[in-house]
């Protein structure tokens, strides 16, 4: 890239005077970067030319380009801040500071003696200047882009590391600033070094597909104008592009082929105003028969990145699915570009409302965050309480609580506040009590039943459980715990140990193993760290038995069926649990044969070759269902014994617990005694961590008393 090409993408109307500076900015950085070389062999300048235009794309102002230009010279070269400050000013050495900031780490903690993640904690320092100056953000964005487009040039695990911390990280990032011109290049081009074969795959099939595609949505294009002039509507009518990874992602959730993904035709309407985009959505909704269920309003009701849009489905005339969005070009702008389009090139300038909601959104985000020392302790917080989706619930009185999907009566309670969360005993959601794993969804009216006093239980910390989905909630119940006298948490930490070493069926364990295990000298310290919340039950069990496992893993010997037959472990069943299969006989399927299942009448699923014609042909197709080859997996048997009051139903909510962790049960037998049920079941389990799993999760019904692991006779 040449300089001239960066000055082409600048906006016509930008004053010589700050053209002059952005060119006096590049020539300062290929002096200070002369003689260093990229991985792929360009001149370093180059990388620092492609990000100043990457930012030119978005129009951002001046300042930030030429922060662009020079971002990596503070870190990289004998540049200092006070010399860009010199040449360019306060602004300009204020965003290069910031993200030489974001670079430059010490190479040890705070503590002094522990290394740290380098990248681990760079990620958590952008995620905090998200609510100091975003524009440092953009440039970081910037530079991970043109990264990712140069990424074939650098060692292929640093290529899998770099794409998926991408994936993860820097493109849902770029989703959360609303920024989506970048956020699917960056998952196009992360899929491809994580993904290789899949995007290869979808790549080709584009390609192939392409041509007829273009013919048929320009025929749609022009259709859809044809219809807006006849009622004088003034309108932008485009094909929406499709993204690879955005195929990929909905093939995945909606289990469909290539074809039903490519052939869903998509278009964007963009109209003057915000009534008219009401007026269009009437016009296409006259025209073609909308899709029930397919309709949002994110006009009325903005996504939490701010997004704007009407969106659509009808069957268009050839019986095929239309997808069409309807916005303003403000909208449009606003989609594309995020916050990054408050610093659009625009002549004067006003307050800007919008941004500051973001802003205020942003720092809303980072608030109890920041409090968090642990650099991977912050970027799992970011990345399950921001990046992944939203609900949105409501108080008795009408406060919207934006929580991450998934999240509790518990999680909505500790963020109203802190007491209510410790109080929290249980839950009303729309009017009816739930249980407090229940999941919220978006539109739920929750209320908290709380007691007067009292405070959390170590379970709620117990991810086994699912009471707890939220990084903040669970923050809270920890501090709730430290605040406790030391010689309280290290007695209670002492019972949870001793608990969960007999649910284990190893009480005879030494704490002093179990300590060194996790690397505490004193037995104390230990139940410190139980007692405070850092340690649960799953990780000790993990430790615990890892031995073990490994022992009998040596001792497995890998059943095999005769030669020709097939395993029904070898079959996994898509959308069914515990249906009994067998293979059909006339057709005689084999492990990679493409196979479907057909519900037979008392006797389960019996699976076919797809191209059987006793299943091509046959009258009752309702009755097929998808299946796919399994893997079998090792398994050892265990036993276990569960003690608890009698009552209806107790089996089945044993049952359910055992069915959905996908375990075998070998054998079971139950006695009652006064009123006391005990079960003898012999489980076939593959791992430690299902085990803990499933113990804790069978203690938590109704009426049990325990479940612990034993060793008959």
């Amino acid at each position: 890239m040449k300089l001239e090409t960066l000055t082409h993408a600048l906006p016509p109307a930008l004053p010589p005077s700050e053209r002059a500076q952005i060119e006096k900015a590049y020539q300062v950085a290929e002096k200070a970067h002369a003689g260093q070389k990229r991985a792929s062999g360009d001149p370093y300048v180059q990388h620092c030319l492609n990000v100043a235009y990457i930012l030119a794309e978005l129009h951002m102002p001046t300042a930030v380009i030429v922060a662009g230009l020079l971002h990596d010279t503070v870190e990289d070269t004998v540049l200092t801040l006070d010399d860009i400050r010199q040449d360019f000013g306060d602004e300009v050495a204020q965003l290069v500071d910031g993200v030489t900031k974001l670079a430059q780490l010490p190479r040890v903690s705070k503590e002094g003696n522990t290394p740290i993640d380098r990248h681990t904690e760079s990620l958590r320092k952008t995620f905090l200047a998200m609510s100091d100056d975003v524009r440092v953000v953009l440039i970081k964005l910037a530079d991970r882009l043109h990264n990712m487009r140069t990424l074939m040039h650098v060692r292929p695990e640093k290529q899998a590391r770099i794409a998926r911390e991408t994936l993860e990280i820097f493109a849902p990032l770029a989703n959360r600033l609303g920024i989506w011109s970048l956020k699917s290049e960056l998952e196009d081009l992360s899929f491809r070094y994580t993904s290789p074969e899949r995007y290869r795959e979808i790549a080709s099939q584009i390609v192939e597909h392409q041509a007829d595609r273009e013919r048929t949505m320009a025929h749609i294009v022009s259709h859809v104008r044809r219809a807006l002039q006849t009622h004088n509507i003034d309108a932008d009518v485009s094909g929406r592009p499709k993204h690879i990874y955005s195929i990929y992602k909905k093939m995945g959730r909606k289990e469909v082929g290539f074809d039903e993904v490519y052939d869903v035709r998509a278009v964007r309407i963009i109209v003057r105003d915000q009534p008219t985009c009401y007026y269009v959505l009437g016009v296409i909704h006259n025209l073609w028969r909308p899709i029930p269920g397919q309709f949002d309003d994110y006009i009325a009701t903005p996504k939490d990145n701010f997004y704007q849009s009407l969106h659509t489905a009808v069957v268009y005339d050839d019986g095929k699915t239309l997808e069409v969005q309807i916005r303003t070009p403000e909208m449009h702008e606003s989609a594309e570009y995020g916050i990054a389009a408050h610093w659009r090139y625009k002549e004067g300038s006003k307050r800007d409302e919008a941004y500051e909601k973001r802003i205020k959104w942003l720092r809303s985000l980072m608030d109890w965050r920041q409090d968090l020392a642990d650099a991977g302790e912050f970027v799992d917080a970011m990345k399950r309480d921001v990046f992944e989706d939203r609900v949105y619930a409501f108080t008795p009185h009408g406060d919207i609580i934006d929580l991450p999907v998934g999240a509790t009566p518990i999680d909505f309670a500790y963020h109203v506040h802190t007491s209510v969360g410790d109080r929290c005993r249980g839950a009303k959601v729309n009017g009816k009590l739930v249980s407090l794993e229940y999941h919220l969804k978006t539109g739920d009216q929750v209320e908290i039943l709380t007691a007067k006093r009292g405070g959390p239980s170590r379970d709620w910390l117990n991810p086994d459980l699912g009471l707890v989905r939220s990084h903040r909630a669970s923050q809270k119940i920890r501090q709730f715990f430290r605040r406790q006298d030391r010689e309280q948490i290290i007695t209670q930490g002492r019972e949870v140990l001793e608990k969960e070493l007999k649910r284990l069926g190893v009480e005879d364990y030494s704490y002093e193993n179990v300590g060194r295990k996790f690397g505490y000298a004193k037995p104390e310290d230990l139940f410190f760290a139980l007692g405070a919340g850092d340690i649960h039950g799953r990780q000790i069990a993990a430790r615990v038995l890892e031995d073990e496992q490994a022992a009998q893993a040596k001792r497995q010997v890998p059943t095999t069926a005769p030669r020709g037959v097939v395993r029904s472990d070898e079959i996994a069943i898509l959308g069914t649990r515990g249906l009994l299969t067998n293979l059909a006989r006339c057709c005689k399927p084999v492990p990679g044969d493409p196979i479907v299942g057909y519900i037979t009448r008392g006797r389960g699923a019996t699976i076919h070759r797809r191209d059987c014609p006793n299943v091509l042909y046959h009258k009752e197709p309702e009755r097929l269902i998808k299946v796919s080859w399994g893997q079998a997996q090792q398994t050892y048997p265990v036993a276990v014994r569960i003690t608890a009051y009698d009552r209806d139903g107790l089996m089945k909510d044993v049952s359910t617990v055992v069915a959905e962790e996908h375990i075998n049960m070998a054998s079971l037998s139950v006695a009652t005694k006064n009123s006391i049920a005990t079960f003898e079941v012999t489980m076939e389990i593959a791992d430690v961590e299902v085990l803990a799993r499933v113990l804790a999760r069978i203690e938590q019904l109704p009426n049990v008393i325990e479940a612990r692991r034993w060793k008959p006779g």
